[in-house]
């Protein structure tokens, strides 16, 4: 019966297996991955980016990192010195929304129409002060894989008066 090389001390001296590597790899990954998650890493982050143009401040809220089925802000304020004369129209980028699923905006546009790239929603002008903001309630689609980008504007008698570039990212 052979027995397999060791020390004089009864220690096996062969060089160790991979899938003892593996499992040695295994454990640290996964406490990196434990501890990322209890650290909040792998939830949603926010971003704020905002523009001003003149009298005009469009300030946007959203998921800059986000995974499939988390509930993501996404709200929009806008600012204009002395108030709104008439209807308020924003302009988005149309396919960003197509990563969610949704309960709609609040409040609701007045109007919305799409033409081949950009979605506008027409909203009623808040009836005093200087500042209208409307959220939209939404989720990530479970069947999300990427991510998505766009642009939103305010429009001022058709006219965007100030724009930003905004993009959400997914996680798998």
């Amino acid at each position: 019966m052979d027995l397999p090389a060791s020390s004089p001390h009864g220690v096996d001296e062969r060089p160790p297996s991979p899938a003892l590597w593996t499992r040695r790899g295994f454990i640290p990954a996964l406490a990196a991955v434990v501890l990322a998650g209890l650290a909040g890493l792998l939830g949603v982050r926010s971003d704020t980016t905002s523009a001003q143009v003149g009298e005009w401040r469009l300030t946007l809220e959203h998921a800059e990192l986000a995974r499939a089925g988390f509930d993501v802000p996404w709200q929009v304020t806008v600012t204009h010195d002395g108030g709104f004369d008439g209807p308020l129209t924003l302009a988005v980028t149309g396919d960003y929304f197509d990563i969610f699923e949704t309960q709609g905006f609040m409040p609701e546009p007045t109007e919305m129409t799409r033409d081949g790239d950009t979605l506008y929603l027409t909203f009623a002008a808040p009836p005093r002060g200087d500042t209208f903001v409307v959220a939209y309630d939404a989720y990530i689609q479970p069947a999300a894989q990427r991510g998505a980008d766009g642009t939103l504007s305010v429009l001022d008698a058709g006219v965007a008066v100030a724009s930003l570039d905004f993009e959400t990212r997914l996680l798998p």
